[in-house]
């Protein structure tokens, strides 16, 4: 049984789940759809074309599937999806999709911490933690376990690998690599994120192996010759050919 405060609204055509807890002065939109086990404490709104999974606890002021930001945007219908076991905190806007993909995904097992901001068409994977007022731009695309900190601004388009750390205060418009720290002014390359690979069960040989990648790749001028070094030169465990797919697949290329 859900649990709705007298001083929410909730839209008729909005479909929930079971054990939901809804607080004071939440706003729930029409073609809304919310799983199980869901918290939105007071003064949440939901907008249409939200898609809530199970037992997501969001906080005061958060705004899921706001209209984009986007001036080609032309009311077209469209989702935001969140999945399971987020933790999405105050004043979080999360906006949905436009024509150009049409869905926002934010995965599961994700900390949106304050006042941080989805833009439309980004896609969020699993295992995320996000700093206070960091903002994404449209369109960005964030891999699983990646620890992006506090006011770090992410132009369109760009891509962040699994396992990164990117330092407080970063603002960079070309992709980050998996399994490094990024940091500085400009953005740049700092080594790995050795605990944060140690934290996740990274032996000592595989992070050998990885930063022996980085080496190479960041020995040539041109990515794709660093590439070529890595591939004659190391072992291609399924962590290296995630390195070097995701440098070759980069449209707006790699920070150096």
């Amino acid at each position: 049984m859900n649990q709705i405060s007298p001083l929410a609204f909730v839209h008729p055509e909005a479909k929930l789940g079971d054990n939901n807890i809804i607080g004071p002065f939440c706003y729930i939109d029409r073609n809304t759809v919310i799983g199980d086990n869901n918290v939105m404490q007071n003064s949440v709104t939901i907008h249409a074309g939200a898609r809530l999974g199970n037992n997501n606890e969001i906080f005061p002021g958060a705004s899921i599937a706001t209209k984009p930001q986007d001036l080609k945007y032309r009311g077209e219908e469209t989702l935001c999806e969140v999945g399971d076991n987020n933790s999405i905190r105050e004043n979080v806007t999360i906006s949905r999709g436009t024509a150009s993909k049409g869905t926002t995904i934010v995965g599961n097992n994700n900390l949106l911490m304050e006042n941080m901001h989805v833009a439309h068409d980004c896609v969020l994977g699993n295992n995320i933690i996000v700093g206070n007022s960091t903002k994404f731009a449209g369109e960005v695309e964030v891999d699983d376990n990646a620890i992006i900190s506090a006011v770090v601004l992410c132009h369109q388009f760009c891509k962040i690998g699994g396992y990164v750390m990117i330092q407080g205060g970063c603002r960079f418009s070309q992709d980050i690599p998996p399994y490094v720290i990024a940091g500085k002014e400009p953005t740049r390359y700092c080594g790995l994120n050795l605990v944060g690979l140690r934290r996740r069960g990274f032996s000592n040989e595989l992070i050998t192996l990885i930063h022996d990648a980085y080496r190479l790749l960041y020995s040539k001028g041109v990515l794709s010759e660093g590439i070529e070094e890595i591939k004659r030169n190391l072992q291609i465990t399924p962590e290296i050919q995630y390195i070097i797919d995701f440098v070759s697949s980069s449209k707006r290329g790699i920070i150096r």
